[in-house]
């Protein structure tokens, strides 16, 4: 069973059969989180580095940005049971799509809030593939706790 991600959203589970899904990561960051006694993981799709640009919309929808949506990721996989310490994290994305001059340098900020925020939380990434000018789709299996990651042209590969 696959539970897709879409942009600005985020989904946590501990339904082993699934598959957790977010297509079309370009400037967008995906964050994987999984936890592997637990048996608990999760996927966001943020768009965004700070919430500040647009509060209301933050309130509607946390998932928009790093500063609101990865805190609720985590909060959400530790009423499944996923513990901090345990979780193993993986993110992708950050390119730099359809700004090809830099002039806004959305996937590099959103890369550097999420360092920041895990920076402050002393969390780890165990794998990541960011920037560069690509698409990225990403899964997570939740029997295995695998990342899968593809690019346009290109088979699926581990992350």
């Amino acid at each position: 069973m696959r539970i897709i991600i879409g942009v600005a959203d985020m989904k946590v589970s501990n339904q082993a059969e699934a598959d957790l899904i977010t297509y079309s990561l370009g400037s967008c960051i995906g964050v994987v989180i999984y936890d592997p006694v637990a048996r608990v993981g999760g996927l966001l799709h943020f768009m965004l580095p700070e919430s500040q640009i647009d509060p209301e919309k933050a309130r509607k929808n946390p998932w928009m940005f790093a500063d609101t949506g990865i805190p609720f990721l985590f909060k959400e996989a530790y009423k499944y049971g996923a513990e901090k310490g345990r979780l193993i994290v993986k993110v992708a994305g950050g390119s730099q799509i359809l700004d090809d001059k830099g002039f806004f340098n959305i996937g590099k900020r959103n890369y550097a809030a999420m360092r920041k925020i895990f920076w402050r939380n002393n969390v780890l990434i165990k794998a990541e593939d960011v920037g560069g000018m690509i698409n990225r789709t990403v899964r997570l299996e939740l029997t295995t706790g695998r990342v899968w990651m593809k690019t346009s042209g290109e088979g699926e590969r581990e992350l």
